[in-house]
């Protein structure tokens, strides 16, 4: 009996620390939603109340890591922006990103956050990995979305301007937030594009 116990005990602690580093990590953000000055009180609240519990959405990490995990070279990456931002018709590499199972995860999330108008997900070197509707680019690398809110695999917050959208007739607002594994580990990001008047 003994014998069982012990490597429970191991199995349990190791879950435990798993939650607290990956909690840990949202406690950071927590404090950092609350210092942000671009974000109004309605928008930090949304943020802590909804948003930030997709930073640990299991499927969001699952196809994240996968994306990582083949390493693309990042003139790759930026050889496929390049194309994405030229191209008139649906690229293959498009409609991956709108159909795949991390775009299919964002949609069903979307679809229960009625102030979310977009939403995407990137992986540890800017590239999209799934998104709700058509970025006007593949890589944000170079953007302060990535940048700040996977801040070097710590993971941080990014939040822009706020912007009257005419085609959209709405105040919209970004805000950048890490994907983080079980176990504290910053895989990714993701954008959520909020219309603030539905907050």
């Amino acid at each position: 009996m003994r014998q069982l116990v012990l490597p429970l005990l191991t199995l349990f602690a190791a879950a435990a620390a798993d939650a607290a580093d990956a909690a840990g990590v949202q406690a950071s953000l927590a404090t950092q939603i609350d210092q942000n000055t671009a974000a109004g009180d309605k928008v930090k609240a949304y943020a802590k109340s909804t948003l930030m519990s997709v930073t640990v959405d299991a499927v969001l990490v699952r196809e994240i890591q996968a994306q990582n995990a083949r390493k693309v070279p990042l003139a790759e990456i930026q050889k496929n922006d390049e194309a994405w931002q030229k191209a008139e018709e649906e690229l293959p590499l498009q409609k991956q990103c709108l159909t795949n199972a991390c775009a299919v995860e964002v949609k069903t999330l979307v679809k229960g956050m009625p102030a979310v108008r977009e939403c995407f997900v990137m992986d540890d070197q800017g590239a999209n990995v799934g998104q709700n509707e058509l970025t006007s680019d593949y890589w944000q690398g170079d953007e302060d979305k990535w940048q700040k809110s996977f801040a070097g695999g710590k993971g941080g917050i990014d939040v822009g301007k706020l912007k009257f959208d005419k085609s959209a007739n709405a105040n919209l607002q970004q805000i950048s937030l890490p994907i983080i594994a079980a176990d504290g580990t910053v895989v990714g990001a993701i954008t959520f594009g909020l219309d603030v008047d539905k907050l």
